[in-house]
Order: structure tokens, then C-alpha cells, then sequence
């Protein structure tokens, strides 16, 4: 019954992983301005939709009283850390492809704003 309501949330997950782990050229330096540029831009925007999808799913699911209850919270969560199991399987496993400190803190954003989106929609 879970998957049934998480089915866009795992396709989304998927879509996530695949462009994400598609080898590209190195990329600059990291600063504090690459907070701000197209890249983080995009993360923080494909992490919105993954952790709003999620908690939809989250909340529409009865299989599991305690995860539709805190299903802010554990969409936050499980998002983030799926931000950062990308970040290391980039650094381990794609050729010319590096972890970056500024994708992690784009993708904990983008499902701030997530949230926000989907207390904006359901709940005010």
C-alpha cells in the first residue's frame, strides 16, 4: 500500500539518481557564490519536488500510523540523506565526478522549501 501512494516519489528518486550520476566534466572550486549559481538552483528545485511528493505519499498511506503522523519529518530526513548517499556514490563510483559540500546544503534546502510548499498547499 505504500508504494502505491509513493509511486511518483520513487520514479522522482530515480529520475534524481540518474542525472545526478552521470559522469560530466570536473567542476570549479567550491565557494560560498556556487550557493547561489544555476547548479544549486536545480538541486534545491529536484529536492523540493522529491520531499513534497514524499510526504504526500506519506500522509495519503494507512499501512503505517506512526510515518503518516511524521511524515514531515521523515521525508526530511530520508531526503537529506539521500542528498548525501548521491554526494558519496558521485565521489565513489562516477569518473570525474566530485562530492560537494554546496549540493548537500542546495538539497537540505530544497526540501525546506518542499515542506514549505506542501504545508502552503495542504495546510494553510
Amino acid at each position: 500500500m505504500i508504494l502505491r501512494y509513493n509511486f511518483f516519489t520513487i520514479l522522482w528518486a530515480a529520475a534524481i539518481l540518474l542525472t545526478t550520476l552521470l559522469p560530466s566534466a570536473s567542476m570549479p572550486s567550491v565557494s560560498l557564490s556556487d550557493l547561489f549559481s544555476f547548479d544549486s538552483f536545480a538541486h534545491a528545485c529536484m529536492f523540493a519536488v522529491l520531499c513534497f511528493l514524499m510526504i504526500v505519499g506519506f500522509t495519503k498511506q494507512f499501512t503505517y500510523p506512526k510515518l503518516q503522523h511524521f511524515a514531515v519529518r521523515a521525508s526530511l530526513l530520508i531526503s537529506t540523506l539521500f542528498g548525501i548517499l548521491i554526494e558519496i556514490l558521485q565521489f565513489t563510483l562516477v569518473p570525474g565526478r566530485t562530492a560537494e559540500i554546496m549540493d548537500i546544503v542546495s538539497n537540505t534546502i530544497g526540501c525546506i522549501i518542499g515542506i514549505i510548499i506542501f504545508k502552503w498547499v495542504y495546510i494553510w
